[in-house]
């Protein structure tokens, strides 16, 4: 009987054993510690949790600048708008500093910076190995979407697969026929070869295929996207930050694979950074630091 005993007390221990470490080994997997301690990627995959990289740089925002600081921005008409919004509440902040901003493009706003024109460049594609190895660093500030658009007039109604896209923009479809609408040439209407836009679209939608050289291409002589919506008329199609064109009234955002911008899955999907030259002066870690913090999210969350 004693035997007996014994034996059930030992199966009664092992279990509470095994149920102790079962929860301890969950909670492990849970607050990532699983990781560190056995030294395994799965476990932090595990907890569904994005893992920040080690080389993010770090900018604190100051108290205050010196009397007399500026700070000189240029780059991509794609981020105009974060731009602004930060500048605003640099401005507030620091009121001994004066912020100056053009939107000349990515490749001219990198250029202004190597040439010691500007402090900080907006771009919206990445930066090259070239670019790199010439001491720039890029700050990834936000997430943006490009958008595929036509005029409201526009009698095609229906959305656009990846594969239409690559073959509207390389110049092997022509004729709005072809995609189920009226029999009507394409008006394709691209941006400068000094676009950010222009090159990242070319990447990542044409694969790095060249553009259509046909007729029916017509490529403004300005990355601005207002002289681009109003080209488009009823046959027009084109390209954009999604954040310049969502509330216009006179074109309409073309589904691609039967999703809009929004989702998070969309296709067509990019990083909008600052660029700054080490070592980074006073005013532009300030303003890197501004764009990093909860606060400048939160601008950058509302005007874009």
């Amino acid at each position: 009987m004693s035997q007996k005993n014994d034996t059930v007390t030992l199966i009664a221990a092992l279990l509470i054993t095994l149920i102790i470490l079962g929860g301890g080994f969950w909670w492990l997997r849970r607050s990532g510690m699983l990781a560190g301690l056995l030294g395994d990627e799965t476990a932090n995959t595990a907890t569904n949790q994005p893992q920040t990289p080690t080389n993010t740089p770090q900018f604190d925002v100051p108290n205050d600048l010196p009397a007399g600081t500026t700070l000189s921005i240029n780059g991509s008409t794609s981020m105009v708008g974060i731009t602004e919004g930060l500048k605003r509440d640099f401005a507030q902040q620091f009121a001994n500093a004066t912020v100056n901003t053009a939107a000349q493009g990515t490749d001219k706003g990198l250029q202004a910076l190597v040439n010691g024109n500007a402090d900080i460049a907006a771009i919206s594609r990445p930066l090259t190995a070239q670019e790199q190895q010439q001491g720039l660093v890029a700050v990834p500030v936000a997430k943006d979407a490009i958008a595929i658009v036509v005029g409201l007039n526009n009698l095609f109604r229906t959305g656009l697969t990846t594969q239409e896209v690559y073959n509207i923009f390389t110049g092997q479809v022509n004729n709005w026929s072809s995609l189920g609408s009226t029999n009507a040439e394409i008006q394709v209407i691209n941006r400068p070869l000094e676009s950010g836009t222009r090159q990242v679209f070319q990447e990542m939608v044409l694969k790095g295929a060249n553009f259509g050289s046909t007729p029916n291409f017509t490529t403004q002589e300005r990355d601005a996207t207002t002289p681009i919506l109003r080209a488009l008329g009823n046959n027009g199609i084109s390209y954009a930050t999604y954040t310049q064109v969502a509330n216009q009234q006179t074109v309409r955002v073309v589904a691609i694979e039967g999703l809009t911008p929004e989702a998070a899955n969309y296709p067509y999907q990019r990083s909008l950074s600052y660029v700054y030259q080490e070592p980074a002066s006073p005013a532009v870690r300030a303003f890197l630091g501004l764009a990093l913090s909860a606060r400048g999210q939160e601008i950058i969350n509302t005007v874009r």
